[in-house]
């Protein structure tokens, strides 16, 4: 990971990382391990958060955060496309083959 060119300090990092230990370690009690935990926490912060709170947030990320960030962004909203326009739902069998 790194920062204007140059690596991060150790301190750099464990700040960056601050924010997902700190939400993990106040519902880690609460948590029974599966996906719905999860989406549930990430749904609870966002109803929390303004735009201003999120920019500051994706401010802090290294480019590694940023990059994943938005490649799952870009996964999920073509995942989301395809299902609501029925790709995928069916398809074609193929039929025999003739010579």
């Amino acid at each position: 990971m790194k920062k204007g060119g140059r690596p991060l300090s150790v301190c750099e990092t464990v700040m960056q990382m601050k924010f997902i230990d700190d939400l993990y370690e106040y519902y880690k009690d609460r948590l029974t391990g599966d996906e719905e935990d999860a989406e549930a926490v990430a749904m609870s912060i966002l109803d929390e958060l303004n735009r201003r709170d999120v920019l500051k947030l994706i401010g802090e990320m290294t480019d590694e955060e940023l990059l994943g960030m938005f490649g799952l962004y870009l996964f999920e909203s073509l995942k989301a496309k395809m299902a609501r326009e029925g790709l995928g739902a069916t398809r074609p069998q193929e039929g025999p083959r003739i010579h």
